[in-house]
């Protein structure tokens, strides 16, 4: 089942009852209260300071296995909230995570790459660019990619994404659409992460000691480009501005639905990405050699 993504960007108070999320917001002609099986929710973005949460609310959330995600005051998202136990065989998973030998890392992180470029060429072909350059290099990718191909499919593929844009997280639109897009996503794996019973913390391959989300930041770079073709066609719609207001929000919170190839499985986002840490779990204890990463369709 799809899990809802629900976004609050006015005040209202948050509260749990019957089982259920009760949304409390003042209107001019009284209260109103709106209610939503706390089931079927997957990702909460707080995007309000004007809004209250009871901890018994927050509770039933991580209960249910659900990512809060509180944004700062511009509007970007900020935090992640995600339960310390998400899984009943967790202490386990964390030594096998732990455990898991360089050279498997190193494999790993191929695999990511390789899958990442493989859809950087799917974006591209929908842009209807050169992909030539990306498919020459994706055959270059080796074991840990100690020559950073992912770096050199990176120049080119930003270089035709769209004329003269440069990606900088701090630079002109619509950088600031695929910051959020990405957030979005790494809250998305993270809790996937999670539920799967692993540390978000212990990556495959990054490892800044000042970094809570080193695996999920791993996990998500083949997830990107579904970011991208998305803020991409925002862009060629003329539907961007220097500041995101509810519509463009609505939009980025609706990756977490878009459909991906997982294998021979076809899937939203929200849900595959479980098939994928999955997989990344099997890997680690030997039971598969190769994580099921999302196909662009």
């Amino acid at each position: 089942m799809i899990k809802q993504t629900l976004y609050f960007g006015s005040p209202a108070y948050l509260r749990f009852k019957n089982k259920q999320l009760e949304i409390v917001k003042k209107e001019e002609d009284g209260e109103v209260i709106v209610r939503r099986p706390i089931e079927d929710i997957g990702m909460l973005v707080l995007d309000c300071p004007q809004i209250t949460i009871s901890h018994k609310t927050i509770i039933a959330l991580q209960s249910n296995k659900a990512v809060i995600v509180s944004c700062d005051d511009k509007h970007l998202p900020h935090s992640i909230l995600l339960p310390l136990e998400g899984h009943s065989e967790q202490s386990e998973r964390y030594r096998n995570q732990i455990s898991a030998s360089l050279p498997l890392r190193k494999i790993l992180w191929q695999q990511t790459i390789i899958a990442k470029i493989k859809n950087q060429i799917a974006v591209l072909e929908k842009l209807d660019r050169p992909t030539n350059r990306l498919e020459n290099l994706v055959q270059k990718v080796l074991s840990g990619d100690p020559t950073n191909v992912e770096g050199q499919a990176a120049a080119f593929y930003w270089s035709q994404y769209i004329d003269g844009f440069i990606r900088d997280q701090f630079g002109d639109v619509p950088n600031n659409y695929l910051n959020y897009g990405y957030a979005i996503l790494r809250a998305m794996v993270a809790r996937a992460i999670v539920s799967s019973g692993m540390l978000p913390t212990i990556g495959i391959h990054h490892k800044n000691k000042y970094n809570a989300y080193c695996l999920a930041d791993d996990i998500m770079e083949p997830f990107r480009p579904f970011v991208d073709i998305m803020v991409n066609e925002m862009f060629q719609n003329g539907n961007l501005d220097l500041f995101l207001n509810k519509t463009d929000k609505a939009e980025l919170l609706s990756i977490c639905q878009v459909d991906a190839l997982f294998g021979k499985k076809k899937s939203p986002l929200m849900v595959g990405v479980s098939l994928t840490t999955a997989s990344l779990y099997d890997c680690f204890i030997g039971k598969k050699r190769k994580i099921i990463y999302p196909k662009l369709l």
